[in-house]
């Protein structure tokens, strides 16, 4: 047992000891005159005579308690102590050892099962717990993950890097070409350090953007005119539909970045000829705002459509479709959207292809 067993226990204890003490020496000190008077049972008259009666034993005045009654007042009241000091330390012991195992490293430490059936402010505390141990296990998860994924991106282009390097001792005349493969995969080392600095910032709890009145048509028409040439390229028809008038409260150079990387995905894993919808619509209490951004390619299968925004994850339907990208696009939307209080999902399309709708507060 713990200390704060022994502190409730003795607490308790000495509580009901001292009203039990308390009332016995009202007792001694002010006698009820119930109790210098037999007590007669009404039966008595009818079953025995007058001279047969018996007078039960009295409490004589100034005298002590009986020692049955007081010992059993004793051993009922440290019973009720014991047992309540037990029920009331027994989770906090429990929260106890379970912090203690999060300090350690054992991140899947719960403690829903030891609390049992209980439904009290205890038991709202050993939820709170399991939250907060699944969402830092969650992170942490996350986060090795993410050096793992790391790790691997750089570990490729500084393999390219060697390479060159070496067949430039060895080839001095093809200089030239292995310089511009140097510069290729140095530009895109560089690209992938920007894009984890980014993810990086936005994920950081310190970071505060800021907060200026954005107009979301405006900025939708800019980024459509940025992807016009790639549309082109692929014979793609943009489909807009969008209010006249449309603002929201951010940050418009990351608000820019997150549609943009959505529609550039859009483009390049649409058909050729294929159509491209970009529909920004209010629901009806006109407090958020609902940007959909769909495609006709093939889409994804359901096992990948929830991991689409996860660092470096790339599909393996998309395998086949020389996708270089470092996959951190749609993981830097997702963290822009989250910092504006948004929800963003993917679904696959009936009539096929991939749509994202991401929901802005307006």
């Amino acid at each position: 047992m713990g200390r704060l067993f022994w502190k409730f226990f003795i607490v308790f204890w000495i509580a009901q000891i001292t009203i039990f003490l308390t009332v016995g020496l009202m007792l001694l000190a002010w006698p009820s005159a119930a109790l210098d008077t037999p007590f007669k049972h009404p039966m008595e008259s009818l079953s025995a005579p007058d001279c047969a009666r018996a007078s039960p034993p009295t409490w004589p005045k100034g005298g002590l308690p009986p020692p049955l009654p007081l010992g059993a007042g004793l051993l009922v009241s440290v019973a009720f102590a014991a047992w309540l000091s037990w029920y009331f330390s027994r989770p906090i012991r429990s929260l106890n050892s379970a912090f203690e195992a999060l300090a350690d490293g054992k991140l899947n430490t719960r403690v829903g099962k030891a609390m049992g059936s209980r439904r009290d402010e205890l038991a709202n505390l050993g939820e709170a717990f399991d939250r907060s141990a699944a969402k830092l296990q969650a992170q942490v998860e996350a986060q090795r993950r993410l050096l793992h994924d790391v790790s691997h991106e750089l570990r490729s282009p500084l393999a390219r890097l060697q390479a060159c390097s070496d067949l430039m001792v060895q080839q001095p005349q093809r200089s030239v070409e292995l310089v511009q493969r140097i510069e290729r995969e140095t530009s895109r080392m560089d690209k992938l350090v920007g894009e984890l600095l980014t993810l990086a910032r936005l994920d950081s709890t310190t970071s505060q953007a800021p907060v200026e009145v954005v107009d979301l048509i405006e900025l939708a028409q800019s980024i459509c005119s940025d992807a016009e040439l790639e549309m082109q390229a692929k014979s793609c028809r943009l489909q807009l539909r969008m209010p006249e008038q449309m603002q929201l409260k951010g940050d418009a150079e990351l608000l820019y970045r997150a549609l943009d990387n959505v529609l550039r995905n859009a483009v390049r894993f649409s058909p050729i000829g294929g159509s491209i919808g970009l529909h920004i619509t209010a629901n009806a209490s006109h407090r958020h705002v609902l940007i959909r951004i769909s495609d006709e390619g093939l889409g994804l299968p359901p096992k990948d459509v929830d991991r689409i925004f996860e660092p470096f994850f790339r599909s393996e339907s998309n395998s086949d479709k020389g996708d270089h990208g470092c996959g951190l696009g749609l993981a830097i939307t997702r963290s822009i959207v989250l910092a504006h209080q948004g929800t963003i999902s993917a679904n696959n399309r009936s009539g096929g292809g991939l749509e994202v709708s991401i929901t802005l507060p307006a």
